[in-house]
């Protein structure tokens, strides 16, 4: 988040602390941007999936959102951050994540998009001519 730094960035899931939910951590981020207004409340989920080879070969793989945090949750799909965060995109999104249905969630999604990107990363493999030895 860039008004608070980067926090919580990799220590989202644990950012209230010890035992905390999500909906104490959005409370906690909710409190801290209280004063923020919202062009200053910039956010963004990074993915990053790994893939090892036998061989100790690593490919990585990221996928990135870009968005707002609004100002309450609002609706009931996902988890984490999603009734908080609005992502940017053409259309000018003014839906949370929450209030996404799975799959456009999932088009828009930093998961998503690593997700798709290791899918053609694999898809190479299958019809490369390593893959057939």
């Amino acid at each position: 988040m860039d008004a608070l730094g980067g926090a919580p960035g990799v220590f989202s899931a644990r950012w209230a602390g010890p035992g905390a939910d999500d909906r104490k951590n959005r409370e906690k981020l909710l409190s801290e941007l209280r004063s923020v207004s919202g062009g200053r409340r910039a956010a963004r989920f990074v993915c990053c999936i790994a893939l090892a080879f036998p061989d100790g070969r690593t490919e990585t793989f990221f996928g990135r959102v870009e968005g707002t945090i609004g100002f309450e949750p609002r609706g009931e799909n996902g988890f984490g951050y999603d009734p908080v965060f609005i992502p940017d995109g053409p259309e000018g999104h003014a839906r949370t994540f929450a209030e996404m249905a799975g799959e456009e969630k999932d088009a828009l999604s930093h998961r998503g998009r690593a997700l798709r990107s290791l899918k053609n990363y694999l898809a190479g493999m299958v019809g490369s001519p390593a893959h057939s030895r």
